[in-house]
């Protein structure tokens, strides 16, 4: 069992992982699905890109969930500098990068919960099978949880062998 003391020494790697990861997870969304592919963007189910207003307040829309994507990258890089100046902190890559994989699958499922399910507002690949898509993203947003906490633990359950 990890002692209390070690488990805080990790919490601030954990924190700049995942604010990291979820600025990265966002970007990826927003570039792979948006730009390049070009399956959705963020209000295209409630506004089609079927006229110019309406594809402008959808590159508006975009622009927005970039400037967030950019914010949580800039705090988990931040929270990163922070917690290189401390002595107390352990440092650990499998820690760090299991939590930028927590990160990117937690964006992925909040985001796919609330913007694809509750709101509406956009599918991942709307048309045939969208609900599917929508699903498999959810799929893989947990995954990523699950494989990046696993990840982040394996050094704690080594260690504690």
């Amino acid at each position: 069992m990890e002692s209390p003391l070690a488990s805080n020494q990790r919490k601030p790697l954990i924190l700049a992982g995942i604010c990291l990861g979820i600025g990265l997870g966002g970007f990826f969304d927003g570039i792979v699905l948006h730009q390049i592919l070009q399956w959705h963007h963020m209000l295209s189910n409630v506004k089609p890109l079927t006229n110019r207003s309406n594809i402008d307040l959808n590159v508006l829309a975009d622009g927005f969930f970039h400037v967030f994507d950019f914010l949580m990258t800039i705090l988990g890089v931040v929270l990163l500098w922070k917690v290189a100046k401390r002595s107390d902190v352990v440092w650990s890559s499998k820690t760090f990068f299991g939590s930028i994989l927590i990160g990117i699958g937690l964006f992925d499922f909040v985001e796919g919960l609330i913007d694809h399910q509750i709101l509406g507002v956009h599918h991942v690949k709307p048309g045939a099978n969208e609900f599917a898509w929508d699903m498999g993203f959810l799929a893989l947003g947990l995954s990523l949880v699950v494989i990046g906490w696993l990840i982040a633990n394996s050094n704690r359950v080594a260690s504690n062998q």
